[in-house]
């Protein structure tokens, strides 16, 4: 199918043919029909692609200041790679379209296939979203003015900030897409419409929908004279502007105690004596309603209340369609331009160069774009390298294209020789097939069992979200594939017994015995981690260990915090201190307790600032300290042994420090956490290095998955538990 992106790191647009999705849980599959460019957003993003490094950097303070963390703590080298990977990546365009529903996560149940529907969705013949993220479509407006209701409720969830009601003036600053749907949504609602923009034509389409004074230079004085001296009982701001001149217009115009709404995009420097003496509400409108960006109510799809939040997204979508339906809103005077999604760019050669006059420019589907029969689930990459030059070499796939799996993993599979690149797979066909072409992969899908299943294909790299791990894990193995799993293995006992018997009852039917399963525990197989392994040798006697994780904070909405998603920071990152204590003292851990900073009271929202304790079968005691509430400027992490009269300690793995009889001795190192490491040592595990195969076994992956699973079960009881 087709798709339109911009270039992150030139701005150029492409339509690229990648495969279509499929169906997730919480989903709707749709095959859009229209989708329609948002001329102030996306002109935006293009423009900002389009800038200089420093030019970027310039507009992305937030960005700006990240990466000077992650200069100070992982140094030049990796820095620099990790921003030219995110200058690599693409980026999808567009958010509204509408289409035909052809198929439903197995959980939704207020859509099924044939439903015709707007949803937030990109420009591509078929996307999957999130039940709240879709909308149906009364049976009498064509598809072609539904595609404008996302973009719609923008306007009206601004005017419901507002508080406009029946006979109230309303003032439209701005009369792009949105601001003409304000004004004929402020018009439906019975207010009094004043609108104005630069220009000329589109406030005469204004006067179309409905504004009773409209023109390009309507300023305070005469918003004074339309209401009798009053003022406007609400501006809304759909303008898009570097300047404070809309803001300064808008408390000039409104009355005393009257409210302002920034819709749009305007500096926020205040006339604080101007403000002051009208008492004026100010509000930034955030999209269009309650519920945008809450992972909670967009990807798990848990609604809010209408009793409590009358207005969500969703529901103004629906109060948009409502409108069209019953012939109150009519937005088909706005679509001044079609054209078929694969010349993209000279709809938006329209909207950049403005020749001549536009407000919805649509990009529209034909069903090649949209048939899943005819778009392949699995398309060629144009790379130029891992192709058939590479037969007689292990074939490879991989499941998640991601940011660790971009960053960290592929770079470093793409240059090990012994494998052939063959498929990878992504819930997102614009990241898969990116990920293809970048890092010489021959396919790419979208499709979960394309990888597991596919023939040449003899080992499989799963790079997802902790919450698919346990899932994948099983499929591939069922497969007869050799797996290699980025923490975690899985998230609960339950999954981990799962795997454990198909893990047996595949070397059952596996010619050549048990298939080979690993964990991404690379700490490990760090370079300095290895010395003071050496260092050590086989101790006299047991260890005590202190491994510390200044971990930083990570937003509470973060997806590393929802249960189904991805557990916990306990189970998804401090299980390495887990597994690298074990690995120091050489015996796996028995006992675990655990205690967050608030106790038990503080539940989850306390897991990562917290301490596990660790008994060991040969005595060994060990503590990883994970803290959330430090500061990231300095170290992430630090390791201490003692034992036999000697002791170490590792500094983020730079620096490594060898104390023993009063001699003291240092070791230093570039930044290494061993994932280079881990991979070439399954690289010659899966070519028969017996040695090898030998450096993770399951009962280690075993003891400390369920150690982590069982330290958290710890945080939450108080209670210690004995780990079988």
């Amino acid at each position: 199918m087709n798709q339109v992106i911009c270039n992150v790191r030139t701005g150029q647009l492409a339509v690229v043919t990648v495969p279509p999705p499929t169906v997730q849980r919480g989903c709707v599959l749709v095959a859009n029909a229209a989708s329609v460019i948002s001329p102030g957003t996306e002109k935006a993003t293009l423009a900002l692609a389009r800038r200089t490094l420093l030019g970027k950097a310039r507009e992305r303070r937030d960005l700006l200041q990240r990466t000077i963390q992650k200069l100070q703590q992982e140094g030049l080298v990796a820095t620099w790679s990790q921003i030219q990977e995110t200058l690599d990546r693409p980026l999808a365009l567009g958010y509204s379209s509408a289409g035909t529903v052809l198929a439903c996560g197995d959980d939704v149940r207020e859509f099924k296939p044939g439903d015709r529907v707007a949803v937030h969705g990109p420009h591509a013949g078929v996307v999957c979203v999130p039940r709240h993220l879709c909308a149906r479509v009364p049976d009498n407006v064509p598809l072609e003015d539904a595609s404008l209701a996302v973009i719609g409720a923008i306007g009206l969830h601004g005017l419901r900030l507002a508080g406009a009601g029946l006979g109230e003036t309303v003032f439209v600053i701005g009369l792009g897409l949105v601001g003409q749907m304000a004004v004929a949504l402020a018009r439906a609602q019975g207010c009094r419409v004043i609108a104005s923009d630069p220009d000329a034509w589109r406030c005469g389409r204004a006067k179309d929908q409905g504004a009773h004074v409209v023109g390009p230079d309507i300023g305070p004085e005469d918003v004074c004279r339309e209401t009798r001296g009053l003022g406007a009982d609400a501006v809304l701001i759909t303008a898009a502007a570097a300047s404070r001149e809309p803001l300064d217009r808008a408390v000039a115009s409104v009355r005393k105690k009257g409210r302002i709404v920034l819709t749009g995009v305007a500096d926020v420097a205040f006339d604080r004596r101007a403000l002051y003496f009208k008492e004026a509400e100010f509000v930034v409108s955030c999209s269009y309603g309650p519920g945008r960006y809450d992972p909670v109510y967009e990807q798990q799809g848990c609604d809010y209340p209408p009793a409590y939040v009358r207005w969500t997204e969703q529901r103004n979508v629906e109060a948009v369609l409502e409108l069209m339906g019953r012939g109150a809103l009519s937005v088909a005077p706005l679509l001044t331009h079609r054209f078929p999604v694969s010349e993209a760019q000279a709809a938006y050669d329209l909207v950049e160069e403005g020749r001549q006059p536009y407000l919805a420019v649509l990009l529209t589907y034909e069903q090649a774009d949209h048939d899943l029969n005819a778009s392949p689930r699995c398309v060629e990459s144009g790379a130029k390298y891992g192709r058939r030059p590479d037969q007689g070499k292990l074939g490879i796939g991989v499941l998640g294209a991601g940011q660790h799996a971009r960053r960290t993993v592929l770079p470093i599979l793409r240059r090990l020789s012994g494998f052939r690149r063959v498929i990878v797979g992504s819930a997102g066909g614009v990241s898969a097939v990116n990920a293809a072409d970048k890092f010489g992969f021959e396919l790419a899908t979208t499709d979960e069992a394309a990888v597991c299943s596919h023939p040449e294909v003899h080992a499989v790299f799963i790079l997802t979200r902790h919450g698919d791990h346990a899932r994948q894990v099983i499929r591939a193995l069922r497969a007869g594939k050799d797996v290699f799993v980025e923490k975690p293995m899985c998230l609960t006992i339950e999954e981990l017994q799962e795997i454990e018997r198909c893990l047996n009852d595949c070397g059952g039917e596996r010619t050549g015995g048990q298939p080979l399963l690993w964990v991404g525990f690379n700490r490990r197989f760090a370079p300095l981690v290895r010395i003071m392994k050496e260092f050590f040798g086989r101790p006299a006697g047991p260890m005590t260990i202190s491994i510390r994780f200044n971990a930083g904070a990570v937003p509470p909405d973060h997806w590393i915090h929802d249960e189904m998603v991805g557990g916990d920071r306990i189970r998804g990152e401090a299980c390495h201190g887990v597994d690298l204590a074990a690995f120091l003292c050489g015996a796996p851990p028995v006992r675990v307790y655990a205690e967050s900073a608030g106790g038990r009271s503080a539940g989850a929202s306390r897991d990562d600032e917290s301490f596990i304790l660790l008994r060991h079968a040969d005595g060994s005691v060990s503590t990883i300290a994970y803290w959330a509430g430090g500061d990231r400027a300095l170290p992430k992490e630090r390791i201490e042994v003692a034992g036999g009269g000697a002791m170490a300690i590792l500094d983020d793995y730079r620096t490594l420090t060898l104390a023993r009889e009063g001699r003291v001795r240092t070791h230093r190192s570039r930044w290494d956490k061993g994932h280079r490491g881990i991979l070439e040592a399954f690289d010659r595990a899966l070519h028969g290095d017996q040695a090898a195969r030998g450096m993770m076994t399951w009962n280690e992956m075993r003891s400390v998955t369920l150690a982590s699973i069982l330290a958290v079960r710890s945080l939450r009881e108080g209670l210690p538990f004995d780990i079988p």
